[in-house]
């Protein structure tokens, strides 16, 4: 069972949080403006093949991996928690009483 986090240590975790959705709300919101530039370069400028499709493809995955790695990792519970707590576990045995495997 973890122990909970000090007040402080609570506010720095809360700062550090929401300064991650906020990045993430504004990549987002680049997103959307950039491509609907290219799209429109693309069917109005540069000919008429639909080539605005792949940025928006490359960009829209690493625009997901983005909102995975913040909203669902960066959550504080689930996979990341679990992996912070056997850490904490491990150097807990090494600093306690030596190093354990």
């Amino acid at each position: 069972m973890p122990t909970p986090p000090l007040p402080e240590s609570l506010e720095r975790l809360a700062h550090k949080r929401a300064g991650a959705k906020l990045g993430w709300y504004v990549h987002a919101v680049l997103y959307l403006l950039v491509n609907l530039l290219i799209f429109a370069m693309s069917t109005h400028g540069f000919g008429s093949r639909p080539w605005s499709l792949f940025p928006l493809l490359g960009w829209g995955l690493g625009l997901v991996l983005h909102g995975v790695a913040v909203f669902v990792l960066g959550n504080g519970g689930g996979l990341r928690e679990r992996l912070v707590q056997k850490e904490r576990e491990r150097l807990q045995r090494q600093r306690g009483d030596g190093p354990h495997p």
